[in-house]
């Protein structure tokens, strides 16, 4: 079954000091399985990558060369209306304490039924709260 990936999952992929065995997990796991992201992903992903080169933790080339492989990767990003971001998912946030960009997350394994895979901790409880399945990479 797909599942939701979140981008702090996305990110630890990319950069060797935030590697983890579970992140290892989820990316071995999408052999067999497509990662399902919201419609804010690309903007978050970009923006990480940009302030990691800003900070001499990348260059433009490690960007690219990133971006290129996550191409390969089964990732869908799921588009969402403006009007509907700004009323369920701000209302999630709200009720679950998160920032509207992990909402988003949260919103999309609850609409599509998924498991969410994240590095969160405030993703994680918000998730484990309102019962969305956290994602096992290990579960075939």
């Amino acid at each position: 079954m797909d599942f939701v990936v979140d981008n702090s999952i996305v990110m630890s992929w990319c950069f060797k000091n935030e590697a983890s065995s579970y992140a290892d997990e989820v990316l071995d796991s999408m052999e067999r399985k497509t990662a399902v992201v919201p419609a804010i992903w690309p903007l978050e992903l970009g923006n990480v990558l940009l302030v990691a080169e800003r900070k001499k933790r990348l260059t433009v080339g490690d960007s690219s060369r990133f971006l290129a492989l996550l191409s390969e990767l089964p990732i869908v990003i799921e588009q969402e209306t403006p009007e509907r971001m700004l009323k369920e998912v701000f209302s999630l946030a709200r009720n679950t304490n998160l920032s509207s960009y992990d909402a988003s997350y949260l919103d999309l394994a609850i609409r599509r039924g998924l498991s969410i895979s994240t590095l969160d901790k405030n993703l994680i409880r918000a998730a484990k709260k309102i019962k969305v399945p956290i994602f096992s990479g290990t579960a075939k």
